[in-house]
């Protein structure tokens, strides 16, 4: 038998340090990924509440024979309005919602969606998010997300 402890019995200070710094590297590259798609996928959340609302306002014209003025904006598609449409007709006559599942949210990063009635070039109506930066315009996450836009 040897005088002297086992050396190889455990691991050494340096040796965990080694290990934990590794695991911190190999975590933080995947953190810095996934913000990446997040990104992506607020803009495609974005994107599909967009065409939610545009199906939910077709559903709406078809009932009210118009559709909601930029002052009742989108909130119409879940809670009866309240006051005349653009054509005279009586607040709430022909409403058959509520034509969405939930009230109206606000866009993934937490701004209001823009709603706009007559749209864009002749549109009849139009629905924005401005995106990340909630500036008109930009590119990457920055974009406008729009229902005049693919």
């Amino acid at each position: 038998m040897s005088q002297y402890p086992d050396s190889e019995g455990g691991w050494t200070f340096i040796e965990t340090l080694i290990v934990i710094a590794i695991i911190l590297i190999l975590s933080t590259s995947v953190g810095f990924m996934a913000f990446r798609y997040i990104d992506r996928a607020k803009e495609v959340s974005a994107r599909s509440q967009i065409e939610t609302y545009a199906l939910a306002l077709d559903s709406y014209y078809m009932d009210m024979g118009s559709y909601p003025t930029a002052d009742q904006g989108l909130s119409v598609l879940w809670q009866k309005p309240s006051d005349s449409s653009a054509e005279g007709v009586p607040a709430g006559m022909g409403w058959r919602g509520p034509y969405i599942n939930k009230p109206v949210g606000p866009d993934p990063w937490g701004r209001p969606y823009e709603y706009s009635c007559p749209g864009v070039s002749g549109l009849p109506y139009g629905i924005r998010s401005l995106g990340a930066d909630g500036r008109e315009g930009g590119e990457g996450a920055n974009a406008d997300i729009s229902s005049w836009e693919k």
